[in-house]
Formats: structure tokens, sequence, C-alpha cells
């Protein structure tokens, strides 16, 4: 099955940015989406940004303007730049696949911990 490493996480000041990347590897292909979701400490996980294989991307209104995400098939990877940081942004991100053959399955990687604060 395909597993996912997340990295780049940490403790950022307000206004600053970090970028988040997400390595998958095992049986890499049939990929229809990569994309990061967030849950902050007694909410719900929402979708940050996602890509699809033909690189349309989506992302959340609250973040809209500041994140952005690519993705290099070649490296299996996808990643997150995350500018003009908020304390609201503080949440664990996480890195989510979508493969859609042989079988529709969703892998999600384990977290990485993003901090806002002075």
């Amino acid at each position: 099955q395909v597993q996912l490493v997340e990295s780049g996480g940490g403790l950022v000041q307000p206004g600053g940015s970090l970028r988040l990347s997400c390595e998958a590897s095992g049986p890499v292909y049939s990929i229809a989406f990569m994309g990061w979701y967030r849950q902050a400490p007694g909410k719900q996980r929402e979708l940050v940004a996602g890509i699809t294989s033909s690189g349309e991307t989506n992302s959340g209104d609250s973040v809209k303007g500041r994140f952005s995400i690519s993705r290099d098939d070649a490296e299996s990877t996808v990643s997150l730049q995350i500018d003009n940081l908020k304390p609201e942004d503080t949440a664990v991100y996480y890195c989510n696949v979508l493969q859609n053959y042989p079988t529709r399955v969703n892998y999600w990687g384990q977290g990485t911990q993003v901090t806002v604060s002075s």
C-alpha cells in the first residue's frame, strides 16, 4: 500500500512562511488526487488545498491567496507553500492521496504540527 511521510512543520511567528512536503512511496500509480487537510484542537478535519492528476487545484476560503499547492509526479511528492501565517492556521496538517485503480483508496500521512505564535 501507499505510504506517506510529511515534513516541514514547526513553530513560526505570525506573518511567517512554511513549506510542507509529503513524499509517497510504494505502489504510487493512478493517483487521482493529492491534498492537504488540517485539524485544529476541537475542530473537524478540513481540506486546505488539493490538486488533481490534471493539475487542477482548489483551496479552502480561509487560505485562498496565502496557501499554494504543487505536485511532482516524478518524485511522487506534493508540497504546500504557506505564506502570511496566522494564529488560526495552527493545526496538525495531514497529507492525503486518493488512488483510484485498481480500487479507490484514500491514504493519510501521520500529520505534521504547524504552530503559529509569537
